[in-house]
């Protein structure tokens, strides 16, 4: 089990520096893989994750441009790398820095890995007024 913890004064969880977050998803957006820090910062059970859409932990803060971003890197690029809030099972946030990579199997099957880490409190401030901007003009 990792060290993550609450704020006190908000709403807002935490995990250590040099802690990895991971999960896998079919070509369907549906979870196969979440290691412990995922389920741990996400307040789920392993059980409930696998088999569910990742978005089920899309905070509502998140602008719908973030994640179009996301797949029009991914489809173009194989990757993609962006600042996310995510909620919860309880409705509580934590952010993170994301990596996610379209994997192809050699059988053509097509996964995406999500690789993410604790982003620096400057970045999250700067993407907290970023995605509330975006969110206006949606």
């Amino acid at each position: 089990m990792h060290d993550i913890y609450k704020d006190a004064d908000s709403d807002e969880w935490f995990f250590p520096d040099g802690a990895y977050i991971l999960s896998e998803t079919d070509d369907k957006g549906i979870l196969i893989y979440a290691n412990d820090l995922f389920c741990q910062l996400a307040g789920y059970k392993l059980e409930e994750l696998i088999g569910e859409p990742h978005n089920i932990i899309r905070h509502p803060d998140m602008p719908r441009i973030a994640f179009k971003g996301l797949w029009n890197d991914i489809q173009s690029k194989g990757f993609w790398t962006g600042f996310v809030k995510n909620q919860r099972k309880d409705r509580t946030y934590y952010w993170v820095y994301a990596t996610a990579l379209r994997k192809v199997a050699h059988d053509g099957t097509v996964t995406y890995l999500s690789v993410r880490v604790k982003p620096s409190r400057a970045d999250v401030k700067a993407y907290t007024k970023l995605y509330a901007e975006l969110k206006e003009n949606e």
